[in-house]
């Protein structure tokens, strides 16, 4: 049985290194907020033009902060979930430029993994 010998370093082909395309942008807030239904969430929007999204339950919380969350560093998205007593909840934040779909379909994930009880 013959064994190659390794070369040393890596290879790869032209093909591999070719140059992609990323999606840029904050894109359209409302992929987002078009998910919440005023059946099951209230909304407000305070004197800054920041959008808060809440469970009427009040486990659940979206953020959306176009300027940027006061006292954060570009914050632009942030969720979060209430724990129960044995639970702990959990939140997610995202900048300023991260783009809506993104958003989207992690608040999408949220929802659906949700369950009346």
């Amino acid at each position: 049985m013959t064994v190659a010998p390794v070369s040393p370093g890596f290879s790869t082909t032209v093909e591999a290194l070719r140059l992609r395309q990323w999606q840029l942008c904050p894109g359209q807030p409302t992929l987002v907020m078009d998910q919440f239904s005023a059946e099951d969430f209230h909304l407000a929007v305070d004197d800054r033009a920041d959008v808060h999204v809440s469970s009427k339950d009040g486990c659940f919380y979206l953020g959306w902060f176009p300027l940027g969350r006061p006292g954060t560093d570009r914050e632009g998205w942030k969720i979060a979930v209430t724990g129960t007593a044995k639970t702990p909840g959990y939140q997610v934040s995202f900048d300023i430029e991260t783009p809506a779909d993104i958003v989207a379909a992690a608040v999408a994930h949220v929802l659906e993994t949700s369950r009346l009880l």
